[in-house]
């Protein structure tokens, strides 16, 4: 999982404390509350996510216990920088949650059978009230495979309209293109102090592997692997742009040389370390939260690209979605609390885009209905950017293995950092890419997956 997870284990502590009364504390072990007695225990795995976020997990589980006398939830968080080791170690010992939630593709855990299809398990009604884009992003050759909470862009650009003022900048004309993000760079950092920078974006490989996709194909007109999966397509010269993109931020000092914080946290950007941010638009539930003085005077645009046209593959959609394990111990009942919680009465669910500053999408238009005629909604100017300016323009997230975005995130933080030219980066990642495409049959599993 290597997004929309504040990478915290500090942090996942603190909500494991709060989150006590629901569970164990300890993923796989039973719940030890009385109120567990006589009920059909239900496992549930999840991560640290914004505050809100986290509330609403905590209340949703905490209002279905109540609700009936049937199941009980066990609602276990686990830190993001050990999710992959504990699931894979559960998987492999047949303990593993009945229910996690999932970001990302889920076509290899589909394929490859860690999943239980949902079609059978839920009711036609239910899923059919699914959205299209939703749709794209929970299923697997036509079936379901997971039940998506919501959709959202995972690149828009944030800045904030006081330091663009002090720094003589139009505070409602954020940047639009390559030359036009080095322009208010080079405004801003007159105004930033030591230790801050007048923007903050990806500059590790993994945050680069992921934010950067769309990029990728704006820049060439297609990712770094053809399109039967057959073929590395790193070494295409517009991508050596991309790179000098990040090199000259870099070389100028307008962006850190090190991360400030997780790449899918606003700490940095709520605390004025920065004037400008690459974030999904979660980042402004982010701010919402924990930073609401900074939240009110920030502006969100699409991300920037090198030609400024703002009409394609500005962002990649991501996603968040629940999955029920293969070998789940209690499919049915697990069942009944995703129909209750995502399926169900809208006023349920609405609460969670509500409280999250209305910056993600709903993946069922009933629910759309129920927060968009919120009235908080009205003080929300950033949805309509982030629903009309950035979501019709993005592109789905890449569905090959992510050791190929990976690939393509080395490369960006190697040429970024002139430890050797844009071309050898780019080299070195072409050749890492057909080594995967040919250690993990790629062309023989697309064929498999388009059939």
């Amino acid at each position: 999982m290597k997004r929309r997870t504040l990478l915290s284990a500090a942090a996942a502590s603190a909500t494991a404390a709060g989150l006590a009364a629901c569970g164990s504390g300890t993923p796989g072990q039973q719940a030890e509350d009385p109120a567990a007695e006589g009920r059909t225990p239900v496992e549930f795995w999840g991560n640290v996510f914004t505050t809100p976020e986290n509330a609403w997990y905590e209340k949703i589980v905490e209002d279905f216990n109540a609700a009936q006398e049937d199941i009980y939830l066990n609602y276990q968080v686990v830190p993001a920088d050990a999710w992959d080791q504990k699931l894979k170690a559960a998987q492999a010992a047949g303990t593993a949650p009945d229910l996690y939630i999932q970001a990302g593709r889920l076509d290899t855990a589909a394929r490859t059978g860690l999943l239980m299809p949902l079609d059978d398990l839920l009711e036609p009604d239910l899923l059919a009230g699914v959205t299209d884009p939703a749709k794209e992003i929970s299923q697997y050759q036509g079936q379901f495979y997971g039940f998506p909470l919501l959709v959202e862009p995972q690149m828009t650009l944030y800045w904030n309209r006081d330091l663009f003022e002090q720094a003589g900048l139009d505070p409602e004309a954020p940047p639009t293109s390559w030359e036009a993000m080095y322009d208010a760079c080079e405004a801003l950092a007159s105004v930033m102090g030591n230790g801050e920078f007048p923007l903050n974006t990806a500059v590790d490989s993994d945050t680069f592997g992921w934010t950067t996709v769309a990029a990728q194909m704006h820049v060439a007109g297609h990712l770094p692997i053809s399109e039967d999966w057959s073929t590395a397509d790193a070494e295409d010269a517009k991508y050596e742009d991309l790179i000098t993109f990040y090199k000259t931020l870099q070389d100028e000092g307008w962006i850190p040389r090190q991360p400030l914080g997780g790449g899918n946290s606003a700490q940095a950007f709520g605390e004025k370390k920065v004037a400008m941010m690459s974030q999904g638009s979660w980042g402004m539930s982010e701010l919402g939260a924990d930073y609401p003085e900074v939240a009110s005077v920030t502006g969100v645009a699409p991300w920037v690209q090198n030609d400024g046209d703002l009409t394609h593959s500005i962002s990649t959609i991501g996603n968040m979605k629940w999955v029920v394990d293969a070998k789940a111990k209690e499919p049915e009942a697990t069942a009944r609390f995703i129909s209750w919680a995502l399926g169900g009465d809208p006023e349920v669910l609405g609460p969670f885009f509500v409280d999250t500053q209305f910056t993600k999408a709903p993946a069922r238009e009933e629910v759309a209905e129920v927060v968009g005629a919120d009235p908080a909604a009205a003080d929300a100017p950033w949805s309509e950017v982030v629903f009309e300016d950035v979501v019709p323009h993005c592109i789905p997230e890449a569905q090959y293995p992510w050791d190929i975005n990976l690939a393509m995130g080395d490369a960006l933080q190697a040429g970024m950092l002139g430890e050797v030219s844009p071309a050898e980066a780019l080299s070195t990642a072409q050749k890492e890419i057909q080594k995967i495409i040919d250690r993990e049959g790629l062309a023989e599993i697309r064929a498999e997956m388009d059939a």
